[in-house]
Formats: C-alpha cells, structure tokens, sequence
C-alpha cells in the first residue's frame, strides 16, 4: 500500500513537467525476491525540437538533481532504487539494472521509436507514398510477431529507395531526437560510458543522427542499403549482423569482444532489443514512443522517459 507521504510526493512530481509521459503505468518494485505494485497516472511533456531558441527553453524538461558523482562500490548500488522510492518503476528486476546502469562501460541505444520519436524507415515510405503498407510490416517485426529479416526484406521490396529518394526525405524531413537522450548521450560520454546506436534501420540515415549526439559514426551498427552506379536502390547487405532476426545480440556479442566491456546495457523499444540480454547484462525497455507489452514484459526496467536515467548516470562514477 502507498503511504500517505508517498502519495503527497507523487502529488507533487505531477507538477514537474519532465517525470514521465502521461499514461497509466503499474509500477512494480523489484529486489531480490521480492515486489509489490502500485498505480499512478503521470503528468505529461512535450518538446517540439524544431522549436526557436526561445520555446526550446521553456520546454526543456527539468532535471532533477541529487549530488555530486560518487564512485559505485557494492552499498552505494544497492540503495540506488531508495532514491527513487516515491516515483514508480516497472520491471522484472528493477534495482539490477539501475546497477548495471550506474557501473555500465558501453550503453547501446537502438535508433527508431528510442533515440528518435519515429520510425526511420516509416519516415521514408511516407515520403514516398507507401506509409500505411511498410508500417504495418514495423509493426509486426517490433512486436516480434515475424522474423526481422522478413519484415526488412519486404519493406525494402515495396519502397526501393534510391540515394536521392534517401537525402530528399532527411531534407524534408528531419528526424528527431526524443526528448532527453542527447542529455543522456552526453552524461554517458561525460563519465567515460561508450555509447553506441546498433539498429535495424539504415546506415545512411542514423549517420546524421550520430553527428548530432556527438556519437563517432564507427559505432553504428545497422543496416546497409545498396546501390548501382546510379543510384538506384538494388538490395541490402545481408551480412550486416542487424538485417537478421536475433542480430542484436550478435552485434553486442562482435562490440563486447572488441572493446573488453565488463559491463553492457541495452536500451530499446522492440523485440528484437529485448533479444540483446545476454550479451547485454541488463536491458532497459523504452516506451517513451510507443509502449510494447511484449517487450515490457522481457524488460529489466521498463521507462517512459530518460530522466532517472539521466540522474543515475551523473550520480555514480562506472570506475
């Protein structure tokens, strides 16, 4: 049962215009063993990113600030969860993967639906006039009702992008960013966490996205589009270890090898994400977006919007 200061705290947090979207949530608290649940209905913000320097500023979310970094050691991991005890959380296991947050050496963000606030490839079949064919095909492969590979292979097929019909759609249409993960992306950095984008979308329209984030483009692993001579749209590399079902965890497995990370986190919206644990120690779903329930059912922690995350990334030093 919720205290009566807990319910005045979280009368209070709806004030705040950065908590988390507004939708009912089931929060259930994990650790250990145990668990218990509880229900809130959130206040809500939006940030429009193509606003003036000026609205951007009113719209910013708040960020909540706790103290200076401190370097994680085993009694400093396991109060972490305590800090945010009057907000709710949703997940299997919850405290775990705020610990693996807070010591991760490599965070891996998928792309559509999670760094940006759309789906790429949804994006540009609408440009093309094919939207409502390509995104019902999204939608089976987020939800892992088909294999990702089908999905791909037979959105490509309906769309046949060429290069022009690719740069003719970012010009138009911008992608853009979800609210707070360039902060998140910067915190990480800040702290020496290596970041990376690893997508089933396409290589040429993450790149501008990367640049954006300050992510070097060498830590992109998605999908390739190819062409002919002129341009034209003839196929996708199928060796890319993201054009396949079960490709995330491939991709983390060739990332974790290279570099020697102790500790991995995967943060994302679709099945094929929550695929990525293991070679991730914990997964971190996102329906900030869109909300899977499949995927929130897999997800160690389960999150709406960036700002605990934000929080926990600059309060503990990973060393």
């Amino acid at each position: 049962m919720i205290s009566t200061q807990s319910i005045c705290r979280l009368a209070l947090l709806r004030t705040l215009p950065s908590l988390t979207a507004a939708r009912p949530c089931v929060a259930t608290f994990s650790s250990g063993a145990s668990s218990s649940s509880c229900f809130v209905t959130p206040s809500s913000t939006s940030l429009n990113l193509r606003s003036n320097s000026n609205n951007w500023s009113r719209t910013m979310p708040t960020t909540r600030t706790y103290s200076q970094s401190t370097q994680l050691n085993q009694s400093a991991s396991s109060d972490i969860l305590s800090l945010y005890s009057d907000l709710t959380h949703e997940g299997n296991n919850v405290s775990y993967a705020m610990e693996m947050l807070a010591k991760a050496d490599a965070v891996c963000f998928d792309v559509d639906s999670t760094v940006i606030d759309e789906e790429g490839i949804d994006v540009l079949a609408d440009t093309l006039g094919k939207g409502p064919e390509v995104s019902a095909w999204t939608a089976k492969a987020m939800d892992g009702n088909i294999k990702f590979e089908d999905a791909l292979a037979a959105r490509l097929e309906i769309i046949k992008p060429s290069k022009s019909d690719i740069a003719s759609c970012l010009e138009k249409h911008p992608l853009r960013l979800t609210p707070g993960v360039d902060r998140l992306v910067e915190a990480l950095q800040k702290r020496g966490t290596s970041v990376y984008l690893v997508s089933g979308g396409f290589r040429l329209m993450i790149e501008p996205v990367a640049r954006t984030l300050g992510v070097n483009v060498s830590n992109i692993y998605a999908n390739t589009i190819l062409f002919d001579d002129k341009g034209d749209y003839t196929g996708f590399d199928s060796n890319e270890p993201t054009s396949a079902d079960q490709g995330k965890p491939k991709a983390l497995r060739a990332i974790k090898e290279k570099a020697g990370y102790n500790t991995m986190v995967m943060v994302g919206d679709g099945a094929t994400d929550a695929q990525a644990k293991p070679p991730a120690d914990a997964f971190i779903g996102f329906g900030g977006v869109v909300v899977r329930e499949a995927v929130k059912e897999k997800a160690c922690w389960f999150v709406r919007d960036f700002e605990v995350m934000i929080d926990i990334v600059n309060k503990y030093d990973k060393r």
